[in-house]
Parts: C-alpha cells; sequence; structure tokens
C-alpha cells in the first residue's frame, strides 16, 4: 500500500482505500495469537500542501490465549488510524501549527510512502493485554494446572505467609 508523496501532496489527491492485508506474519512466533483474520483496511488518503493525511480504521478478527485459563478467545477489534506524513525535507509552516501539532507529524525519507509499516505498528499497539474469555474466569490451579472453570481440584492453595511459615506447624498433633 505505497503512495507517491509529491504527487498526492502537488494534486492534493484524495482517495478512498479499502483492502484486506495478511498479517499473520505479524504474529509469528508468539504462542498467546491462536488465529488471526485478515485486517480489514478502511482509510481516506488526501494530499495537502506540505503533507499527506491518512484518516480511517483497520479492523481485524484475533483468536487469543485468555491470560488465566489460556481457553481461545475471540475477539474483534477496531483500531482508530489517524497519521500525518510529511518528506523530511519539507518545512511545515509553523504559523499555522502549533509546536505539538507539528510533532505529530512522520517524517518519510522517500517519495513512496508505505503504509504498511505503520498500520501493523498500530495492530500491535491496540493488542488487547490480558484477554479474558469471561469477566469471572477461575484460571488454572497454581499447583496442579487443573482449569478451574470445568472441574475443582483438591490442592492446597491456602497461602501462608513466608514470615510465619514455620509457625504454621507448631500447633499440629
Amino acid at each position: 500500500m505505497q503512495f507517491h508523496m509529491q504527487e498526492a501532496m502537488s494534486k492534493r489527491l484524495r482517495t478512498n482505500v479499502d483492502e484486506q492485508l495478511d498479517v499473520g506474519g505479524l504474529f509469528k512466533g508468539r504462542q498467546d495469537v491462536y488465529r488471526t483474520g485478515p485486517l480489514h483496511v478502511s482509510l481516506r488518503i488526501a494530499g495537502h500542501e506540505g503533507f499527506v493525511e491518512a484518516d480511517g480504521e483497520l479492523s481485524i478478527d484475533l483468536e487469543l490465549a485468555c491470560s488465566r485459563c489460556l481457553e481461545p478467545v475471540r475477539e474483534h477489534v477496531v483500531i482508530p488510524f489517524s497519521e500525518k506524513f510529511k518528506p523530511a525535507a519539507a518545512d511545515i509552516e509553523s504559523d499555522e501549527y502549533t509546536e505539538e501539532e507539528l510533532s505529530e507529524f512522520i517524517e518519510v525519507d522517500a517519495d513512496k510512502l508505505d503504509l504498511k509499516p505503520y498500520m501493523e505498528e498500530a495492530v500491535q499497539l491496540y493488542m488487547p493485554y490480558a484477554p479474558l474469555c469471561s469477566a469471572d474466569c477461575s484460571g488454572l490451579c497454581p499447583n496442579c494446572g487443573q482449569n478451574l472453570n470445568e472441574h475443582s481440584c483438591g490442592c492446597d492453595t491456602a497461602k501462608v505467609d513466608v514470615r510465619f511459615a514455620a509457625l504454621k506447624d507448631l500447633f499440629k498433633e
């Protein structure tokens, strides 16, 4: 997904992008991601004087491991995407923009703007941190590994303060 920066800026091109990208390689080797669907891209690309703007949203279906019990969790993630790109050599007039707004521009060294790495970065940043199969997921037993949502186990899971561990056997007969 590449665009010519100078052409887009000089002609003030406006175009819509509706595509699907395979981002399966992005999660290769990750054990917490079971499956991914294609990345649905819906963007509006607009050339302005001195910069190119990409606005829209990305969406993807993910099957992730529950952070407590490791069961599959299906999630549909919608990611807002809004970036402004300017050629590295171009100076944008600072009268129109504040210092904070100028810092939001991404400098592109080449004339071709490839949006794919920026979209992949957005997907990775918006990955759910600790997905859960349900809010009341009990997780796995720390001793035997039994999924406590399916069955309870007979393990002793009482927590003993390590400072008093020597005293716990004091009153046993």
